[in-house]
């Protein structure tokens, strides 16, 4: 009798919502004011990746040995390369890494022997298609560019 009357006056309900109501004190309470201010991220945290440039000439660090596709166990990234005649040495010609199967576990990262590829502190990654999540050589070498919200 005591449960069908629990059940029919909706005390654990009423009980819940006295739990919630009770911890809804102004003092307790803590809004992130995302996008205006942009949150902390951990030092450590590993996001968007990202395909270093040389400084000194403008170009990627990449020397296409393929070792960041081999390390992947998502097998999402795809290096190709030609060796060129004169310098007898392969050259980068497309590079693609498909952050929506990324789980961004830093593997291919540590692979790399040259610091070509890094996953970065970004962490705004959301497109509106698949096809936008699959990102090409000129997109690695700029980075995301995450949009900067005024007030």
């Amino acid at each position: 009798m005591k449960k069908f009357l629990r059940a029919v006056f909706l005390v654990d309900l009423i009980e819940g919502l006295w739990v919630t109501f009770r911890n809804q004190k102004p003092s307790l309470i803590y809004t992130e004011q995302y996008p205006a201010e942009r949150p902390k991220v951990a030092e450590r945290y590993r996001g968007a990746p990202r395909l270093n440039i040389n400084p000194d000439n403008g170009e990627t660090l990449c020397i296409a040995c393929n070792l960041c596709a081999l390390a992947c166990p998502e097998r999402l990234i795809v290096v190709t390369s030609e060796r060129n005649e004169e310098t007898r040495r392969k050259e980068l010609t497309t590079f693609t890494y498909d952050t929506s199967r990324c789980m961004f576990c830093g593997l291919c990262e540590d692979a790399c022997p040259v610091d070509a590829l890094e996953l970065t502190q970004d962490f705004e990654l959301a497109t509106y298609t698949r096809e936008g999540q699959i990102w090409d050589r000129q997109m690695l070498e700029e980075g995301p560019r995450p949009t900067q919200y005024t007030h």
